[in-house]
């Protein structure tokens, strides 16, 4: 009887938490999946937990002809020096979405929520959140970026609901 005490008001507890919805994660109208291609360099990231210590973190992207998005997550496992890591995922662009909404297939049938939420006019640029937000990518074409572009997009993650206590800037090695 005391376990039943227990285990109803968690029970309760979780069926209602699962029942609160968040109001939709705006994206952006439009994706030029041709631009969109190519390498992009993560910036920052409420990290998932394979990446909670990846050093030089890039996520590559390459059109399918089927419409699918290869994806390749490339990374240094604990330091600039340690073992590359790579995962690779693959993109299902969700119709009638503008190109912005994907499911990404991590592991076979489950597409997780991926939502270009921020694209810059010049495709150098990109915030990807998920309806969740539990987890977001700063990302660029390039390892750094100004602190006037980190505090603008920072800004625009912040402006969409997410926690900032989680975030951390992805440390990328200087190039000689």
């Amino acid at each position: 009887m005391r376990l039943l005490k227990v285990l109803v008001p968690t029970v309760i507890l979780l069926v209602v938490s699962a029942c609160k919805t968040a109001e939709p994660m705006p994206v952006v109208n439009a994706v030029d999946l041709n631009r969109f291609m190519g390498d992009w360099y993560v910036i920052a990231n409420i990290p998932t937990f394979i990446e909670t210590d990846a050093y030089n973190p890039v996520e590559t992207y390459r059109l399918n002809a089927d419409g699918t998005v290869a994806t390749t997550f490339a990374f240094n496992k604990g330091e600039f020096s340690g073992e590359r890591k790579e995962y690779n995922p693959k993109g299902f662009v969700v119709e009638d979405t503008g190109n912005a909404i994907w499911g990404m297939q991590f592991i076979w049938p489950f597409k997780a929520d991926y939502r270009i939420v921020y694209l810059d006019d010049n495709y150098e640029q990109t915030i990807i959140g998920r309806n969740a937000r539990d987890y977001v990518w700063v990302m660029a074409r390039t390892p750094q970026i100004s602190d006037a572009d980190y505090s603008e997009l920072i800004s625009v993650v912040e402006s969409l609901g997410y926690e900032l206590t989680n975030l951390r800037k992805s440390p990328h090695e200087e190039k000689k």
